[in-house]
C-alpha cells in the first residue's frame, strides 16, 4: 500500500472548489482511459458508490468506493468527504477536503492510500509515482475547469 497527500491552493469559493472536485463524472474526464458512474444518481450521500473504470477491453477493472463520510462545506465550515476502496483489484481509501484560506481562496487536500490486490510490495514505490502524478494531473484539471 501507498499513501500520499496533494495539496492545491485555489482562487475559488469553498463550494466551487468543493462541486469541481466531487462530481464524479468529471473525473473520468480528466484521468486517461477512465470512464465513472455514481450508483444511485445524484445527489452524493453516505452509501454513495463511485465506479470508475479504467484500462481497455479485457485488461479493464473496477475501482469500487463507496462514500462512507460526506460533510459538503457550509457557512464557510471545511468539506470532507472519504471514499472506501472496495473493490477486488483496487484497495485502500480518498479523502478530499476543502479548507478556507484568507482572501476568499481554498485550499484542496486529496489524501489516499492505494494497493493494487496481488502486486508484490517492491512495486509501492512505482504505484506511488504513477497516482501521485494521475492523480495530481486529475486534481489540477477539475479545479480549473468549470
Amino acid at each position: 500500500m501507498v499513501t500520499f497527500l496533494l495539496r492545491r491552493t485555489v482562487p475559488l469559493p469553498l463550494d466551487e472548489a468543493w462541486r469541481r472536485i466531487t462530481e464524479w463524472s468529471r473525473h473520468g474526464d480528466v484521468v486517461p482511459l477512465t470512464r465513472v458512474t455514481v450508483e444511485p444518481g445524484p445527489p452524493t450521500r453516505e452509501g454513495t458508490v463511485v465506479v470508475a473504470r479504467s484500462g481497455l477491453g479485457p485488461l479493464a477493472f473496477d475501482d469500487r468506493m463507496e462514500v462512507t463520510v460526506w460533510r459538503p462545506p457550509a457557512d464557510g465550515s471545511p468539506g470532507r468527504c472519504r471514499l472506501e476502496k472496495r473493490g477486488r483489484v483496487v484497495l485502500g481509501w480518498a479523502e478530499l477536503e476543502v479548507l478556507p484560506e484568507p482572501g476568499g481562496r481554498t485550499r484542496v487536500l486529496w489524501r489516499e492510500e492505494l494497493g493494487v490486490r496481488f502486486l508484490p510490495g517492491a512495486f509501492d514505490p512505482l504505484v506511488g509515482a504513477a497516482a501521485r502524478a494521475v492523480f495530481g494531473r486529475a486534481m489540477n484539471a477539475l479545479l480549473r475547469r468549470s
